[in-house]
């Protein structure tokens, strides 16, 4: 006989309380991220029969075949793929945000109407110093409203690059954890505990890189993973046991690149993709800005030029810059604006060079222009807030799904705990059986 009611009792205790354990392990860790659902997969033990022909076949007891992990490795992917595309949105929502913020709490807009209701109330009586001195207040408003918004973007810029770069950090440091746990892969046992919480801790790493940029994946069967950013066609981030290091790059425009050594990496996914196209936001709306104050410099100093100012004197500069950072009021008093025409004498009430500097300001019409600034930004946050909402619900739905698939039931587990706790109490009752009749043919006289 090839085996025993013992032995029997002795293998179906011992699954039992492999089972258990897993189920114990489960119920621990429902609450844990990143956990997969574990379950013990038994098989018969068997051999051929001591007597008769090879086809007779004396079943042995059971056997833990393996440890398997609940993961589909495709709602996995498509939680990784998703969640990047709604992590690049929240990171470029925020991000335009801060931009929009920072246009429309400095007040430009108003402040250039402001200056141009001045110049069309100077025009009522050019000679009134008041007047002047209105036109001079409100011209010096409204380059403090530009140098506060240039500074306010920058501070944006600031943050945003912080924050990449805080990013590139952690993607680094995760990459070379998950080259590590490669490395520990090959050489964990199949179906072991060790390599299920080694796959876990992988799994958990690959998620949360892909929220910093979108990743491909390729699985060797020791479980170990290659991984690119930037998709398919990405550069290797890990190849087995090995790491290589992001680096970002910071253009004078404020933009940020990404390279892994000396590839470039072009993200499409992750919060650092949605940094990265903030950025660019921030480099067009702070140009645009840059354009109009330098405009209205060189359309105010040019018109003023040509006339004369209150004293009979030709007319000096307004303003100086050519950013909106360096924009600046040089006129010393109102007396200076240039109402009228040149060659006119002092305290001239003619109004021929006003007209003419209006002339000119309502053809560039910087109100329009700046209103187009605070429009752009705002559509642009619009926008992306409906693509973000989109991203989200179809994110959360992916996570459902391997939540359904991957996730601990506590009601299941309850049974499971019940099931091969009787599992267990049967095959003890198996070998106490065994015991008793063992010890009732040793009794026979």
């Amino acid at each position: 006989m090839s085996s025993d009611l013992l032995s029997i009792g002795r293998s179906g205790a011992k699954a039992a309380r492999i089972a258990l354990d897993v189920t114990a392990q489960n119920i621990a860790n429902a609450s844990t991220d990143g956990y997969v659902r574990r379950s013990a997969s038994l098989s018969e033990v068997a051999s051929t029969g001591y007597f008769g022909t090879s086809r007779d076949v004396s079943l042995s007891g059971v056997r833990v075949s393996q440890i398997q992990r609940n993961a589909d490795a495709f709602r996995q992917s498509e939680v990784r793929r998703t969640g990047a595309d709604t992590a690049r949105a929240d990171a470029e929502v925020s991000g335009l945000q801060n931009i929009e913020a920072a246009i429309e709490q400095s007040n430009a807009y108003s402040s250039v109407t402001d200056f141009m209701s001045a110049l069309q109330q100077l025009k009522q009586n050019p000679t009134d110093t008041s007047l002047r001195a209105s036109v001079l207040e409100s011209a010096r408003n409204m380059t403090g409203t530009f140098q506060i918004a240039s500074q306010e973007l920058d501070a944006v810029g600031n943050g945003l690059q912080f924050t990449a770069n805080q990013g590139v950090t952690e993607v680094n440091r995760m990459a070379a954890e998950l080259a590590r746990t490669n490395l520990r892969l090959t050489r964990a046992a199949d179906a072991s505990s060790d390599q299920t919480t080694l796959l876990d801790q992988r799994d958990n790493l690959l998620q949360q890189i892909s929220q910093y940029g979108d990743v491909a994946t390729t699985f060797a069967t020791d479980g170990s993973v290659q991984v690119r950013l930037g998709g398919s066609g990405g550069a290797l981030l890990v190849d087995g046991g090995t790491a290589t290091t992001l680096t970002a790059t910071t253009a004078s425009n404020g933009t940020m690149s990404f390279a892994l050594g000396s590839a470039a990496v072009t993200l499409s996914g992750g919060s650092l993709a949605g940094q990265q196209q903030a950025l660019s936001k921030l480099a067009q709306i702070h140009g645009d800005l840059d354009t109009l104050a330098g405009k209205i410099v060189t359309t105010v100093n040019t018109a003023n030029a040509a006339g004369s100012d209150l004293d009979g004197n030709p007319g000096a500069a307004i303003f100086s810059g050519t950013t909106a950072a360096s924009f600046t009021l040089v006129a010393a008093n109102g007396r200076k604006i240039a109402t009228a025409a040149s060659g006119a004498a002092a305290g001239s009430r003619d109004t021929t060079n006003l007209d003419s500097l209006q002339s000119a300001l309502n053809a560039d019409d910087p109100a329009v222009a700046m209103d187009d600034i605070i429009f752009d930004i705002s559509a642009t946050v619009n926008g992306r807030k409906i693509t973000r909402d989109a991203l989200k619900t179809i994110s959360d739905s992916a996570k459902t799904a391997l939540a359904a698939q991957s996730g601990v039931d506590l009601d299941t587990e309850a049974v499971n705990l019940v099931r091969y706790q009787q599992a267990f109490q049967a095959s003890g009752r198996v070998m106490q059986v065994a015991t008793t009749l063992f010890d009732t043919l040793l009794n026979i006289r």
